[in-house]
């Protein structure tokens, strides 16, 4: 037996040699299958992101080619019945007046919840029990998204609008963090009346009240820094094809309400059943600044179809005759 086994020993090491061949192999087949098709059994069900696809004069603002906003600053809302988060664009005078919401974060507290976002969550809540939900929401004035946030949440696709490339950046903060990806659909633009540019202004350390006009943007916040650029503008008709039902339509650009309107027409001429219900900020103050007025907005609205509008603090909402 001594014998046999001195035979056998110089085949052994043949032996680990060929199987640790085929390992290797197997190995590399299996790794070159995967990097070949990421969709292999390894993941049988890949998440496939898709874009909507727009033929009119502008393609929707694309988040993955825009330079990171930096820091970012986000939160949790308080108190919605669907919940959000969303990122800061100004943080007001660090480390003196920071802002208010900062402040509630270090102190673990959720962000303040805007009136906006209860109000679109209760709008569409509405609609959706009077089995009208189906449809899409367009946010013109999109700021960081608390509105377009608001609805995409609760499972809405949102066409959102907004001209200023700091919010657009926190709102692709806010697509990511949500995980609104395929909802959220952004437009690098102002709504208005005409496809083109204008001069828009500014207003550092509030962004949110920036406006085209200049003295709308100052109205509310003089000592602030005011800064002159200019963006593109396109009317809504342009954009939103007759095929597209318009569920919602919310209108916030500090004045410049009535040119949205009027870039809308064809949207807003729909048939009853058709016609988005809309709300849009109705301040005179705002309004003047931009030579236009509520009583030339409800002219406008009342050739269209839009004779039923109601106030809600300094915004209004308006429906058609079902």
């Amino acid at each position: 037996m001594a014998n046999a086994w001195k035979r056998e020993k110089p085949f052994r090491p043949i032996f680990l040699f060929i199987s640790a061949t085929l390992f290797l192999l197997f190995f590399f087949f299996i790794f070159f299958l995967t990097f070949q098709n990421p969709s292999s059994s390894l993941n049988p069900n890949p998440i496939v992101l898709q874009t909507p696809s727009f033929l009119g004069p502008i393609q929707p603002f694309n988040c993955d080619l825009c330079p990171q906003s930096h820091p970012v600053i986000a939160n949790v809302v308080e108190g919605l019945e669907f919940p959000f988060l969303y990122s800061l664009a100004d943080l007001g005078k660090l480390p003196e007046k920071p802002h208010k919401n900062i402040v509630r974060m270090l102190k673990g507290k959720p962000f303040r919840r805007p009136d906006i976002s209860e109000t679109i969550q209760e709008v569409l809540g509405r609609l959706r029990k009077e089995g009208k939900g189906n449809g899409v929401v367009v946010d013109v004035g999109g700021n960081v998204g608390i509105a377009s946030f608001a609805a995409a949440v609760m499972g809405f696709r949102v066409l959102a609008f907004e001209p200023v490339l700091e919010n657009l950046q926190r709102i692709c903060d806010g697509i990511y963090l949500n995980r609104v990806r395929g909802l959220v659909t952004v437009f690098e633009a102002a709504a208005s009346d005409r496809l083109g540019n204008i001069t828009f202004h500014k207003l550092v350390g509030r962004l949110d009240n920036s406006a085209v006009s200049a003295a709308g943007a100052k109205l509310a916040f003089k000592s602030n820094e005011e800064i002159a650029v200019q963006v593109r503008t396109v009317p809504l008709d342009d954009v939103i094809p007759e095929s597209e039902r318009v569920l919602l339509l919310k209108i916030d650009v500090q004045g410049w309400e009535y040119h949205v309107l009027k870039g809308a027409k064809k949207l807003l001429s729909r048939a009853a059943s058709e016609a988005p219900y809309l709300i849009y900020e109705e301040d005179e103050r705002l309004l003047e600044a931009s030579n236009t007025s509520k009583a030339e907005i409800r002219k406008f609205l009342s050739s269209v179809g839009y004779r039923h509008c109601t106030q809600h603090g300094t915004d209004a909402h308006c429906t058609k005759e079902r």
